[in-house]
């Protein structure tokens, strides 16, 4: 980090104190940071603590005469390596969204060519309301070059007493994700970067149900939302992973960062998978398939005609099970989603499959899988399993990224050999 020129944006909610503490992490490291500040920022903290910090006089107006004499904000925009606004509320998502410039931190984001990263705190209801999701996810269109890198938040208590996602990312977690977009500097003498877990990976990912047409208006589908799929698609860009993610339809906003590839049916779905998967260092099943598809699709819409119908149904391709037994393969993960016998069927499923990781998915319960914005689910592995507790499905995919990570660590290649356990079409049942 050293001699890198990180201007940190801090705007109003009681998470600004932890800027502080990024802001000496980021000067002991070596960075040379500029601090402004937002008028409700100000009323946490005092802009004389990030003065004394960084040795350098605090911004907080667009129209401060003297900075302003030189066109000072473009100066500042221009003089930035990244832009890291840390806390960011939701008001100042939605302005930045819609690009507003009405004060001296959003100019400056609109202003600058540098990256842009944001870490979101506010109350569990705000963040979890459609509009601020959905300005999160215009944020990806904010600049011609990248979109802005959206980190986190996290889960758990807050200060208002509510418990769920919005807590800002802490101030380390938040550092090495800064450290992690200097790559170049963030390289060991093996070419391994040393700051994000999935930094240099390119994992790919498949989420939602898939539809099995009748005729023209029927289809035969399943419950699933792809909201476990997409949230683990939007951590993995976040731990520093290019993601591809194959969907089913829903009607979910694209993760920040991802490529999102659209399908309908297993088999495009299946097709899709097998033309996107080479050179993958992880794949993960996260999406429902369906098992079954019908043997024939009528060409016209099939009308009533007698009290029963017969649809005969033959097999659709297994996709993860196919990716599993692949000669190159990428460590490879899959969903287990039942009702009963949840752990064994799991289990069963990992070694049928030849798979490396499982998650074990209880969609029997109402509060959590389907639809939900949660879920409780085991990771499973040939010689171990662990519980990862019920949350937010976004702080799940961040559990299920660390298990992965840990797993490859562990071996001398991320991209391993498989042993073609299995090839003949088991069940597919992934799910969230």
């Amino acid at each position: 980090m050293n001699g890198k020129k990180v201007l940190l944006g801090i705007t109003g909610g009681i998470a600004a104190y932890k800027s502080a503490e990024l802001c000496r992490l980021l000067i002991k490291s070596g960075a040379d940071v500029r601090v402004v500040m937002s008028a409700g920022a100000k009323a946490f903290m005092q802009p004389l603590t990030f003065q004394a910090l960084t040795g350098h006089e605090v911004r907080d107006s667009l129209l401060d005469e003297r900075a302003e004499s030189g066109m000072g904000h473009i100066e500042l925009a221009r003089w930035a390596d990244i832009i890291v606004v840390a806390p960011a509320t939701a008001n100042f998502i939605a302005h930045l969204a819609h690009g507003f410039a009405e004060d001296l931190l959003t100019t400056l984001c609109l202003a600058t060519p540098a990256p842009i990263a944001v870490a979101p705190a506010m109350n569990q209801q705000m963040w979890s309301k459609k509009i601020t999701q959905k300005n999160v996810q215009a944020l990806a269109d904010i600049s011609d070059c990248q979109p802005v890198l959206v980190w986190g938040p996290d889960e758990g208590s807050q200060a208002c007493g509510d418990v769920g996602p919005g807590r800002m990312l802490e101030p380390a977690d938040i550092f090495a994700r800064i450290k992690a977009l200097f790559s170049a500097d963030a390289m060991d003498a093996s070419g391994k970067s040393e700051a994000l877990p999935l930094a240099g990976k390119r994992v790919l990912i498949t989420a939602g149900p898939t539809r099995e047409s009748l005729d023209p208006v029927r289809y035969i589908s399943n419950h699933s939302s792809g909201k476990m799929g997409f949230a683990i698609a939007a951590e993995a860009v976040s731990m520093g992973a290019a993601v591809t993610l194959v969907s089913g339809p829903v009607s979910l906003p694209t993760p920040s960062g991802v490529t999102r590839v659209d399908v309908s049916s297993a088999q495009q779905m299946y097709e899709a998978v097998l033309a996107n998967v080479p050179g993958m260092d992880v794949f993960v099943a996260s999406a429902a398939v369906a098992d079954y598809r019908p043997e024939q699709i009528a060409s016209q819409k099939i009308k009533k005609s007698n009290e029963g119908m017969v649809i005969h149904l033959i097999r659709n391709p297994d996709i993860v099970a196919t990716v599993a037994g692949l000669t190159k393969r990428p460590f490879t993960v899959g969903f287990a989603a039942e009702t009963n016998d949840v752990l064994s069927y799991a289990k069963g499923k990992l070694q049928k499959k030849g798979l490396d990781l499982i998650i074990a998915n209880d969609v029997s319960r109402s509060d959590i899988g389907f639809n939900s914005d949660h879920n409780d689910v085991t990771a499973i592995w040939s010689d171990g399993e662990q519980s990862l507790g019920m949350a937010n499905k976004s702080v799940v995919a961040q559990r299920i990224l660390r298990i992965i990570t840990e797993h490859l660590s562990k071996l001398s290649s991320p991209v391993a050999a498989g042993e073609n356990l299995n090839n003949k079409g088991y069940s597919e049942s992934d799910d969230e």
